[in-house]
């Protein structure tokens, strides 16, 4: 099936919803300047036609836990069946197979230090065919998170982004802690983003009244963001590719900084490793990400080595979908 063709007004309701991925139709209406039935009838179609989802996510840097990402290299033959066994994991974000099929990139925010051991000194290493896993632990996020790559697109123009853009969460003194009851909440909003009050009471058992005050603490704390999962080839970025930069010291900030403002970057990081900046990016064709890394990398300063993987197949993007 040929893929949709995106229209201004499509792209203006994933900006919109990157923004606020709760904002009632009716309100995105208003900012758009169009019927709460066309913004409707449009989430409909991009949810069967760009298999666009909203999804809540928790931040991990508000709550005190760590974030990773794990490069397994393995055998051709079981890298697919690791990479799904990976992707069903609740503390994985990101699941893709590179390197010609021989290696798995993984994305992992465990809840605990016994968590991340578990996966990372036991499980993986001792997985039949799994030739080398390294572990590099996330320092400092330039891009991403909160920050979706759909709020780089300029489907709206900076007032109708003033309009829908929620207040940014405070600085935090200590980490945000989360009891049971938040988990049954937040397992909820990570299977869908805008799943109503009174879904949620009646899945909680909890008064509306009450999961709404909690959800609107998460949210104003940081602790919860929601954010947007789409076929990429749908906007004409039929290449991902995963870029690991090795830099001087002096000048990971700036080059860091400087990947975020990049149009064509989804999330960027300082990193534990051989390479010290890692960042993920979207293109429309190999020619592009050649141009990229010449134009745009290459004059970064204090740039030592660059290492490119294409990304063959996204397994996991938010959330695992059998099948994908």
């Amino acid at each position: 099936m040929p893929l949709p063709t995106l229209d201004s007004l499509d792209l203006k309701l994933l900006q919109a919803l990157q923004l606020d991925g709760r904002a009632p139709f009716n309100r995105i209406a208003a900012v758009l300047g169009v019927s709460d039935q066309t913004v409707a009838r449009r989430y409909r179609r991009l949810i069967a036609t760009a298999n666009l989802r909203v999804l809540g996510m928790t931040d991990g840097t508000r709550l005190g836990r760590q974030n990773w990402i794990v490069r397994l290299h393995c055998t051709p033959d079981v890298a697919e069946r690791l990479a799904d066994s990976l992707a069903k994991r609740p503390d994985t974000i990101y699941v893709a197979l590179i390197s010609g099929g021989t290696e798995v990139i993984c994305g992992m925010k465990p809840r605990s230090t016994q968590d991340r051991d578990e996966l990372l000194l036991e499980r993986l290493p001792r997985t039949p065919h799994v030739g080398a896993v390294t572990a590099h632990c996330l320092l400092h996020r330039f891009y991403g998170g909160p920050l979706g790559w759909l709020t780089k697109i300029d489907a709206l123009d900076t007032q109708q982004q003033e309009a829908l853009q929620p207040p940014a969460p405070p600085t935090l003194a200590a980490p945000i802690l989360l009891d049971a009851e938040d988990d049954e909440l937040l397992l909820l909003l990570a299977r869908d983003g805008r799943t109503t009050l009174s879904a949620l009471q009646t899945a909680t058992g909890r008064p509306e009244s009450a999961v709404k005050r909690r959800l609107g603490q998460l949210r104003s704390t940081g602790a919860l963001y929601f954010d947007v999962q789409y076929d990429h080839a749908t906007m004409g970025h039929d290449v991902g590719a995963m870029i690991w930069l090795t830099v001087s010291p002096h000048a990971t900030a700036a080059a860091g900084q400087a990947l975020a403002r990049h149009p064509e970057v989804q999330f960027a990081s300082a990193t534990t490793g051989l390479a010290n900046l890692v960042a993920f990016a979207l293109f429309r064709s190999p020619e592009h990400l050649y141009a990229y890394l010449n134009d745009k990398i290459g004059v970064l300063d204090g740039i030592h080595s660059a290492e490119t993987t294409l990304i063959l197949r996204q397994v996991k993007q938010l959330t695992y979908e059998p099948g994908r």
